[in-house]
């Protein structure tokens, strides 16, 4: 089956924000009492939508998101960078690509802009903000596909978490699982994803998929 779209996640895959996010948030949650290190806060919100983790965080007290969001927002503009490797992969793609990713418009743009991403992407990025349900539903990944007029068997997602897996294997596509971040290898075993240790495997995976 060939490939025709490969839908890149953005955390995690592209930039390498999820090191910061954990830790920003990690401590955030221990200011609220929360008995969690960041292993734990990894585990459980790594890769989930923003409805969930504010779902699991429940009531918080005045001016503690905006503190969190203050923490995270000044760290990521002085530590983003690019996932090693990504732009050479990114460079040695002949198929057409795009970013789906549980993220904020907002949120996505301002990563891209401040790792020299945007203009690969532009005009070809998708949030859990466009569909009714982020991922593990497989909505965000089938609603980039039909933007982009492509049928799910012959997309290719790029992720990095058991959400996003999930999601891809949801929406009937096939899928590389990054397991050389933040997420153990272990936890991505075994969900029906080819696993890869460093992006520039990346353009080889996907020729294999197209020939085989």
């Amino acid at each position: 089956m060939a490939v025709d779209l490969v839908i890149f996640d953005c955390d995690g895959t592209l930039v390498d924000s999820e090191p910061i996010s954990v830790r920003v948030g990690t401590a955030a949650l221990r200011r609220l009492g929360w008995s969690i290190d960041e292993a734990e806060y990894a585990e459980r919100f790594v890769g989930c939508t923003n409805e969930y983790w504010d779902e699991a965080v429940g009531e918080t007290p005045p001016g503690w998101r905006e503190q969190l969001i203050a923490e995270y927002t000044a760290a990521v503009k002085a530590e983003l960078c690019v996932i090693e490797g990504i732009e050479e992969a990114l460079d040695q793609l002949t198929v057409p690509t795009c970013v789906a990713s549980n993220g904020r418009h907002a949120t996505i743009r301002r990563s891209l802009e401040l790792t020299g991403l945007a203009e690969r992407f532009h005009g070809r990025v998708f949030s859990a903000e466009d569909v009714a349900r982020g991922k593990p539903a497989p909505d965000l990944f089938l609603h980039a596909a039909t933007t982009m007029g492509v049928a799910p068997e012959r997309c290719v997602v790029v992720e990095d978490s058991p959400f996003g897996v999930t999601a891809a294997m949801n929406a009937g596509m096939r899928c590389l699982a990054f397991a050389g971040g933040l997420t153990p290898a272990a936890r991505l075993t075994g969900l029906g994803a080819t696993l890869f240790h460093h992006p520039t495997a990346i353009p080889d995976l996907i020729g294999s998929f197209a020939k085989g």
